[in-house]
């Protein structure tokens, strides 16, 4: 009998870490006629799913994907998890994920727009919005982090919201789209 092994392809992946010690000053992010923000509180998993997917799909977003129901719900249901929705005319338009972490610090471990809503100008009030109420839990430092897979835009976006780049590396990473085939390949 003869054992096969597929191939996997391996994918590079720059990633970039961003930070800001103090709190930016922004004209007050004023949420254009039928935009809101909400937080979901405790978001079942199903919807979760549905923001996380809808939004990262074309991004080739996969960690969540793997997690059970129950394990997602380990992680969305803790008090230092937040997950806020941007809506436009009632209809979500994208997601915020902050941990505030123990060192005082907060992740913003995801974040971005359903593919609907890009280049209306809605990711800068959004980010301005999710950077001013990050900061209005009085961390020490706000970080994220980004990477080449991410829309081109991300990266300038997140520098002109003051985020300052500490860290670069080069990653490895089995192409996700051998596990999700629908996944996407980004923009451009």
């Amino acid at each position: 009998m003869k054992l096969w092994q597929s191939r996997v392809d391996k994918i590079a992946v720059d990633v970039t870490y961003m930070q800001m010690f103090d709190a930016p000053v922004y004209d007050a992010p004023c949420a254009p006629d039928s935009v809101q923000v909400l937080r979901a509180d405790q978001p079942p998993a199903a919807f979760y799913r549905f923001l996380y997917g809808t939004v990262g799909k074309q991004w080739r977003w996969y960690e969540r994907l793997k997690l059970t129901d129950n394990e997602l719900n380990c992680i969305l249901h803790t008090p230092h998890v937040e997950v806020h929705v941007l809506y436009v005319g009632g209809v979500p338009a994208g997601y915020v994920e902050m941990v505030r972490e123990a060192s005082n610090e907060t992740e913003i471990a995801y974040f971005g727009l359903m593919p609907d809503f890009i280049g209306q100008g809605l990711g800068r009030f959004f980010l301005e919005w999710s950077l001013t109420y990050a900061w209005s839990r009085r961390p020490v430092r706000v970080w994220l982090h980004t990477c080449s897979l991410d829309h081109p835009r991300a990266l300038p976006n997140y520098q002109r919201a003051g985020l300052v780049s500490y860290r670069r590396e080069r990653v490895f990473i089995i192409d996700p789209r051998s596990q999700y085939p629908d996944l996407g390949s980004g923009i451009g």
